[in-house]
C-alpha cells in the first residue's frame, strides 16, 4: 500500500520515535493525523519541535480510553501504534500502569480499527520481548522472554494485536525495532545519558552495567523500516524485526561517543542504574534477513554517523538545557 494521500494515526507521536515518524510520512505524502497524550498544558511533546507541523493535524486523549479510541481511527487508512510506556526501570514501580497502556490501551486500538474499517495496523514492539539471546542472530522465531514488566506487557500488546489478525482479519503487522537512539531521545537511554554527561561538563560518567550488547540503529532508519512495513502487503499478518545486524557492547559505545566528542571522562558504574540480575537483557543482536526480503531494507546509518548526529543535537544550548543530567532519569 503506498502511502502517499492516505489518511494515517500515529499513537505516541509526540514521543521520540514517533514524532521522526510523523515527519518521515508527512514527506512520503501521508495525511497525517497525530495523537498527543492529554494535558492541560496543551504541550505536545517533540512534536512542538517537527519542521512540518503545519501538515498535521494534531489531537489529544489516552489510548486507555476506548471512546477517544474509536473517534480518532475514525476515516483512518493506517494506524501506527506506538503510543505506550517504554522505561524498563519505571516499571519495576508501577507495572499496572504498562498493563493498563500497553495492553489495554492496543486492545481498544485495535477495537477501534476493526469497527472503523482500518486498511492496517501497525503495532509497534521491542526486541526486549526476546530477552537475553538465546541465539544470535535473533530472527523472528527466536523465543519471548518476560524479563521485565515492561517487556511483559509489550509481549501481551504484540499476542493482542496479533489475535484480532486471527480471529477476525484485522490487517495487523507486527514491527520489532531494536534499539532505537537519535535526537530527541530522553536521558532514560544509555546513548543520551553519556552524550548530555559530557556535554555538561561531568568529569565522571554514571552508567549502568557497560557488559551488555544491544544493536543500535538511527532513529531516521528505525522509522524507515517502519514505514517500509506499512507499505508491504506482504507483512501482513507477520512479525518483522528492524535492525542492523551489527552487536556491539555498552562499554564500546562509551568509548566511541568518549573519542567523537574528544573527552577524558572516566566511567563510574552507578549501581542504581543496574537491572536486578535476571531482568538485565545481556544480548541482542538482530538479524533483519526478514525485512531486508520483504522491503529491501538497508540501513542509511551506521553507529558512528549516527552518535555524531545525536552528539551534535544534544550539544545545541537548547537541546542540552532539557536533559537534567545531575539525577538518574527512570
Amino acid at each position: 500500500m503506498e502511502l502517499k494521500n492516505k489518511k494515517v494515526l500515529v499513537t505516541g507521536a509526540d514521543g521520540f520515535i514517533g514524532s521522526h515518524l510523523v515527519e518521515l510520512l508527512v514527506k512520503r505524502g501521508a495525511v497525517v493525523r497525530a495523537l498527543s497524550l492529554y494535558n492541560s498544558l496543551n504541550n505536545w511533546g517533540w512534536l512542538e519541535d517537527v519542521n512540518s507541523l503545519d501538515q498535521i493535524q494534531v489531537v489529544t486523549g489516552d489510548i486507555r480510553d476506548a471512546y477517544i479510541c474509536k473517534a480518532i481511527t475514525k476515516d483512518i487508512d493506517v494506524v501506527f501504534n506506538l503510543a505506550a510506556l517504554i522505561a524498563i526501570p519505571y516499571s519495576y514501580t508501577a507495572p499496572a500502569s504498562y498493563v493498563e497502556t500497553n495492553i489495554k490501551g492496543t486492545l481498544n486500538i485495535c477495537q477501534a480499527a476493526l469497527e472503523n474499517h482500518v486498511s492496517c495496523v501497525i503495532q509497534i514492539s521491542t526486541s526486549e520481548v526476546y530477552g537475553t539471546a538465546l541465539y544470535v542472530p535473533i530472527d523472528e522465531k527466536h523465543p519471548l522472554q518476560a524479563q521485565s514488566p515492561y517487556s511483559a506487557t509489550k509481549i501481551g500488546s504484540d499476542a493482542m494485536a496479533t489475535s484480532f489478525y486471527n480471529a477476525f482479519n484485522l490487517p495487523v503487522v507486527i514491527a520489532r525495532p531494536f534499539n532505537t537512539y537519535g535526537p530527541r531521545q530522553s536521558a532514560r537511554a544509555v546513548i543520551p545519558t553519556i552524550i548530555s554527561q559530557i556535554a555538561s561538563g561531568a568529569k565522571e560518567i554514571k552508567i549502568g552495567d557497560i557488559r551488555p550488547t544491544r544493536d543500535f540503529n538511527y532513529v531516521l532508519d528505525t522509522c524507515k523500516g517502519i514505514v517500509g512495513l506499512a507499505e508491504c502487503d506482504a507483512a501482513v499478518g507477520q512479525v518483522v524485526n528492524i535492525g542492523s545486524n551489527y552487536e556491539v557492547s555498552v562499554g564500546e559505545v562509551f568509548a566511541l561517543i568518549k573519542k567523537l566528542m574528544k573527552s577524558d571522562v572516566e566511567l563510574i558504574v552507578d549501581h542504581e542504574r543496574i537491572r536486578p540480575e535476571n531482568s538485565e537483557v545481556q544480548r541482542l543482536w538482530c538479524d533483519n534477513t526478514k525485512i531486508k526480503k520483504l522491503t529491501g531494507f538497508i540501513p542509511d546509518y551506521n553507529l558512528k554517523d549516527g552518535l555524531e548526529l545525536t552528539i551534535d543535537w544534544i550539544m545545541k544550548p537548547g537541546n542540552l538545557g532539557k536533559y537534567k543530567t545531575e539525577i538518574y532519569n527512570v
